[in-house]
């Protein structure tokens, strides 16, 4: 699969070179140096290369979005059209203190960015994990089942290949509903973040949904 990166921070760095060591194509794009991008293509190694948002997006068969809330017109301007595009995007509504939501309760920044571009088909997913963990996760991802990792959207074949890539990164992928529903997974990543990174532990943590049905099968949203 071709996976264009928008936003190539921490987020953005690692599940891009993960993406390129699971087998994918990716190309790293949106960052403040040009030679960052060409040092993230070449460390990930197999199918990876820097390039342009617009280069990223274009011939991609899915994206992902990582950049700060206050980027995101800039970084979509430069995308271009993505009318029919894939788009997975961890990009929380903060403020720029990064210290709470300028979107929630009545709607999400998943839907706000829906309504940005009505024409992309919008997964919410990845932003309710801390950076830390996704190394150590794809590296354990053959010893067992991983931990579980959220998503929500409403194309039902977008929410397949997120699934698909998250399975990639080493979780578990749990269909959380509709993109309604990142109302209630937004703020869920704040407390993921309080408790990586003022909790005593630090911040290569998880977390693992079980389910006790007495029938012994698994939930039908997990997926």
């Amino acid at each position: 699969m071709r996976i264009g990166i928008l936003g190539s921070g921490l987020m953005g760095g690692k599940l891009g070179t993960i993406f390129s060591r699971a087998g994918h194509e990716v190309v790293f794009s949106y960052s403040r140096s040009r030679e960052k991008l060409e040092m993230l293509a070449a460390e990930a190694k197999g199918k990876a290369r820097a390039g342009t948002p617009r280069e990223a997006a274009q011939a991609a068969d899915a994206l992902l979005l990582a950049v700060h809330w206050d980027r995101m017109d800039d970084v979509l301007g430069q995308a271009g059209d993505l009318s029919g595009k894939v788009l997975l995007t961890r990009s929380l509504p903060m403020d720029t203190d990064n210290t709470r939501l300028v979107v929630a309760n009545t709607t999400s920044g998943a839907e706000a960015l829906s309504r940005k571009i009505p024409k992309a088909r919008i997964v919410s997913a990845f932003n309710t994990i801390p950076s830390e963990v996704l190394f150590d996760v794809f590296e354990a991802r053959l010893k067992g089942a991983g931990p579980s990792l959220l998503y929500c959207g409403d194309d039902t074949n977008a929410k397949a290949i997120a699934a698909g890539l998250i399975r990639d990164v080493g979780f578990q992928p749990v269909d959380a509903g509709p993109l309604t529903m990142a109302r209630y997974t937004e703020p869920f990543a704040l407390l993921i973040a309080q408790l990586a990174y003022e909790g005593a532990l630090g911040p290569e943590m998880a977390y693992r949904f079980e389910w006790m049905a007495t029938s012994g099968g698994p939930s039908p949203r997990l997926r």
